[in-house]
């Protein structure tokens, strides 16, 4: 009897999520698969950036991962619905790619927490984002690896 109550909330979370963040998330991943090398680097860094932006302060073994992913969906939720909000004629290119890359997070940390047990489309499309945001943090952990001055350059930014 609780289990329907739970796929309630699910139905309720995967309506919203098709309204608001599916479009802009597949226009990310299609757009990332006809891009060069370079275009790639840049998908990784904005989706690494947007996944680090919405990791809960503060984060201890209180939460459980589904809990975990739950709140790192709901605050990337948060800003693609923040950054429409406040949609002006300046927005170019770069401003879509970084509302698009927090869509992609909204969407795979929603698959991860198991929301997309009930639909099979979002979950397909939410595991090729899961892949898609793994990608972008290896890519961004190897890269700072590699780059000490830039990996010292973020640290200092974060303590300022």
């Amino acid at each position: 009897m609780f289990s329907l109550f739970r796929s309630d909330g699910r139905r309720k979370a995967v309506r919203e999520d098709r309204k608001v963040i599916l479009g802009r998330a597949r226009r990310l991943l299609t757009s990332y698969l006809s891009s060069d090398g370079l275009q790639k680097q840049q998908y990784y860094e904005v989706i690494a950036g947007a996944a680090a932006a919405c990791q809960p302060k503060g984060y201890g073994s209180d939460l459980e991962n589904t809990e975990f992913c739950k709140a790192i969906a709901q605050k990337a939720l948060g800003v693609v619905k923040a950054r429409e909000r406040k949609t002006t004629s300046d927005n170019g290119p770069l401003q879509e790619l970084i509302t698009n890359a927090y869509a992609t997070v909204a969407l795979a940390y929603r698959r991860a927490a198991a929301v997309y047990v009930l639909d099979k489309e979002m979950q397909q499309i939410g595991t090729a984002a899961v892949h898609m945001v793994t990608i972008a943090n290896s890519y961004n952990h190897r890269h700072f690896e590699k780059c000490p001055d830039r990996n010292a350059a973020a640290g200092q930014q974060i303590k300022s």
